[in-house]
């Protein structure tokens, strides 16, 4: 794994912009995986100061988010359909019909998964993955002893990861215990990976990932394994490992 170290969060997302816009402006087609949470934000923001200065066109991008949580309609306030459209998509000419999120009200969920990932196998899977991470180690909503061979399924949220984002709801409690992700092996699959990292909260678990085993008790530990992944952390993030 490449580890690009950077001063800040702003930093840190304007040079994971700077990549992302490298390969749209670069590719005839692009399939980009994206994350929700407050991780990706300030890359979404320059993504969008970037369009209303470049007018870079998503024209030819087909994105494929990698959660959903289950019981949300998608017009929710605290669905991640709600989060892409606010935070990215409603600032973009990207067309709606090639922006893709998991049905977390779907009759039948099992099914649900099944269609999304043949969706992004239709794609021909990820060109770009952008991946945040938990501070239980967790990639999507992939918890600890996920099966590294997973593909898109539901999963039962953590404690830990439910504490993590009862800060985007109202009510801790309003906060679902079940998500639709994409799976370990289906992000693994992806031909480059971004993983962006801030905080000192994100220390102790980057420092795990990087000195650690390769372990489904941590999730993220798949990517030890990847080819082509790309850290990208502030100093925050990166304190706890030697410079």
């Amino acid at each position: 794994m490449k580890i690009i170290r950077t001063k800040n969060y702003d930093e840190m997302s304007k040079k994971a912009a700077d990549i992302v816009l490298k390969k749209i402006k670069t590719s005839s087609f692009l399939s980009l995986g994206l994350a929700t949470g407050s991780t990706p934000l300030g890359l979404y923001k320059h993504l969008i100061q970037d369009y209303l200065k470049s007018y870079t066109s998503y024209e030819y991008v087909t994105t494929f988010n990698l959660d959903e949580y289950v019981g949300l309609k998608p017009h929710h306030p605290d669905s991640y359909h709600s989060f892409m459209k606010k935070h990215l998509f409603h600032h973009l000419d990207i067309p709606t019909d090639q922006t893709h999120i998991p049905d977390g009200i779907a009759e039948d969920l099992k099914s649900e998964c099944k269609r999304y990932e043949k969706v992004i196998q239709d794609a021909g899977g990820i060109d770009l993955q952008i991946l945040g991470i938990g501070t239980n180690g967790h990639i999507g909503f992939n918890e600890p002893d996920t099966s590294f061979h997973s593909s898109t399924h539901v999963v039962s949220l953590a404690d830990s990861t439910r504490k993590d984002n009862a800060r985007f709801f109202k009510n801790p409690e309003e906060v679902p215990t079940h998500a639709i992700t994409v799976g370990l092996k289906t992000i693994f699959n992806s031909k480059e990976i971004l993983l962006l990292v801030s905080g000192k909260n994100k220390a102790p678990i980057l420092k795990q990932l990087v000195e650690g085993n390769i372990n489904e008790s941590l999730p993220a530990s798949i990517l030890k394994k990847h080819n082509h992944v790309t850290i990208i952390a502030d100093e925050d993030a990166l304190s706890l490992l030697q410079p």
